[in-house]
């Protein structure tokens, strides 16, 4: 673009059309927008089919003049897909399946009824629809890493420019000097969302220090903590987001390139980023000249490989670079000294995505979210034993409390819940003594985890915390590239230890041993994998440390998880109904029909079959 005044038209264009999907939309009688979710989630559950069948549906009964169907990114609820919301009735349909659509087209499109037993059931109270953002699941969120995510088109330039999209680069780039768009992020008190938390604004003032011919601005998409999905589904659903920013970033630091390091497991998240990296030099807010400022600014986009250790900042460098991906020692720091040699600003997604609200309302404003230390908001994706699986984002300061039962809808099943796991791999686990503990930077340091890049694990009564401190330790096992000894060896022989707790062979002295090594690899280990390795481990030692004990001196897994310390026995509530008999594969259960059944132990393998299948709780485990 030539000038500010081409993307204000483009808003004033499309902002009334991009409306339609708020609380303050308004469109003429019987128009609408039909928004389905194309996330990741949404297509592995078959997305596609529902649009086909949708827009066929939609032209088969003359609606296409009325009616516009966008495929949006990521609506938060993931575990609920495929889902779909018609504007401007905000109704929310959940778990659509292909053929709910010409009931949905005919019922809700043309007769204005509502189909409601596909709608957001939390939206259902007492036979009646409520809107869902009333829900508890939505009203409790604060969005702006994920504002426009589930309400574009992430495709179309123009939707974004709609919802002010590309206003805080034109801002930055006639309003404000370099030094004055840190000062702002200075002020905002905005922390890297990556997981270290530095200050963003302080960051890019040690590389606009340094005096150098070319300067880089990266952006960390290498999201490889397990259950993690917040930059995948930014990236899906957002792109523009992450262009802006890191445009203004290079304004800010004085790089004229970019690159974006993004996992090759992401290709819908990639796809959508290339596109909309085309669409932003199409229109000239990439490349040359932006905006007539004389400022050229453009990004790449690289591949990982799928090594965990490339979201260690340094390790993404040398990947870029073409080198393997391995730590090295700081400093220097990337800020000084990184990329190809060069001072170089690295932020992730979610950090980037909050950039361009930040540059617009300013740094008073984003200062009204948060804690005094931790501003803002922060985007998690929760997983496991809770109600409401998928992508939120709440003030930094909300409790877990809030999180677990507001948000997330509670323990499924009627469940008590026991701990949450923070910071995936590099974090701990919260117990639920601690559940009223607001969730910032500092407060999950102080209790032995981690904010990490936002990984949420829920876990309820029937987990076994050692089984999953083992779990975390596997992975960066896996995943550890092997430079430094603390990490390569030291995590292996927590690992070992971990195993034969887990195998019934534990001794008392395994969980000194454990508090040992864990402390030596935290203070020695090479990058942040190591240093934050044995997190998982320590904060379950410290919270649940009876367990510990139970499962060396008892040879007991009181959450039977643990096969070695389990046995599967049949009580007196058995009908004599043979069907676990009949589905053992080790032919372990003898009895006859109307009698009483017997688990013999000696064959028993443990798999739990038995177990699953009882109709009348006639099977314990012990």
């Amino acid at each position: 673009m030539k000038n500010v005044n081409e993307l204000k038209a483009i808003h004033e264009k499309m902002k009334d059309f991009i409306a339609l999907r708020t609380p303050e939309g308004k469109a003429e009688p019987g128009y609408r927008h039909v928004l389905v979710c194309g996330g990741t989630g949404c297509h592995s559950s078959g997305c596609d089919a529902i649009l086909k069948a949708l827009r066929a549906s939609i032209t088969a009964h003359g609606l296409d003049e009325k009616t516009t169907v966008i495929v949006s990114g990521c609506h938060g609820l993931c575990a609920l897909g495929p889902l779909i919301i018609v504007y401007p009735d905000a109704v929310f349909y959940e778990l659509v399946e292909v053929d709910d659509i010409e009931e949905i087209v005919t019922s809700h499109l043309m007769n204005d009824e509502p189909v409601l037993r596909k709608v957001y059931h939390e939206a259902i109270i007492d036979g009646k629809m409520v809107p869902y953002r009333e829900t508890d699941f939505f009203k409790y969120q604060h969005k702006i890493s994920l504002r426009n995510c589930g309400v574009i088109d992430p495709e179309c330039i123009e939707e974004y420019i709609g919802r002010d999209g590309y206003m805080a680069l034109a801002k930055s780039l006639t309003e404000m000097k370099p030094a004055d768009v840190i000062e702002e992020l200075k002020a905002s008190g905005l922390r890297g969302r990556g997981g270290g938390g530095f200050s963003t604004g302080m960051k890019w003032s040690f590389a606009a220090a340094v005096e150098s011919d070319k300067k880089y601005v990266c952006c960390n998409a290498d999201e490889g903590d397990p259950g993690a999905f917040m930059d995948r589904s930014i990236l899906e659903g957002d792109p523009h987001a992450v262009i802006e920013a890191m445009a203004i970033a290079g304004y800010a630091i004085g790089a004229d390139e970019g690159y974006v390091y993004v996992r090759a497991e992401y290709p819908i998240a990639v796809n959508r980023f290339e596109i909309a990296l085309n669409e932003a030099r199409q229109h000239g807010l990439l490349g040359a000249d932006i905006f007539g400022t004389g400022f050229n600014f453009d990004i790449h986009v690289r591949l990982g490989a799928g090594a965990f250790v490339c979201g260690e900042e340094t390790a993404l460098l040398a990947s870029i670079e073409g080198k393997r991906g391995e730590p090295r020692p700081r400093p220097p720091f990337p800020a000084v000294k990184g990329l190809f040699g060069q001072p170089t600003v690295l932020n992730n997604v979610e950090t980037f995505a909050t950039i361009p609200q930040i540059i617009l309302h300013g740094a008073a404003w984003y200062g009204t979210m948060g804690t005094e230390k931790s501003k803002g908001t922060k985007v998690f994706a929760l997983g496991g034993k809770i109600k409401n699986v998928g992508l939120v984002e709440v003030p930094m300061g909300a409790t877990l409390r809030d999180v677990v039962e507001k948000v997330g809808g509670g323990i499924p099943n009627g469940k008590t819940f026991k701990a949450a796991q923070t910071g995936g791999p590099s974090g701990g686990c919260i117990p639920a003594s601690l559940i009223d503990t607001p969730i910032d930077f500092d407060n999950l340091l102080a209790i032995g985890s981690m904010m990490g890049s936002g990984g949420m694990i829920i876990m309820d009564e029937d987990s076994c915390m050692i089984d999953i401190a083992k779990y975390f330790l596997d992975f960066t096992v896996e995943e550890s590239c092997g430079k430094c000894s603390p990490c390569r060896i030291g995590t292996m022989r927590m690992l070992e230890i971990l195993e034969r707790i887990t195998n019934g062979q534990g001794v008392p002295s395994d969980i000194e041993e454990l508090v040992d090594l864990g402390n030596h690899i935290k203070a020695t280990a090479l990058c942040g994998l190591g240093n934050t390795a044995p997190n998982p481990i320590l904060s379950t030692i410290r919270y649940f440390r009876h367990e510990y004990e139970e499962h060396i001196n008892d040879k007991k897994c009181a959450a039977g998880v643990c096969k070695a310390l389990l046995e599967f026995v049949i009580n007196d509530k058995c009908k004599g109904c043979t069907l676990c008999k009949r589905k053992c594969p080790t032919d372990a259960i003898t009895g006859e029909v109307k009698e009483l059944h017997v688990i013999h132990q000696e064959k028993c393998v443990k798999c739990g079959i038995c177990y699953d299948i009882c109709k009348f709780a006639a099977i314990d485990k012990v």
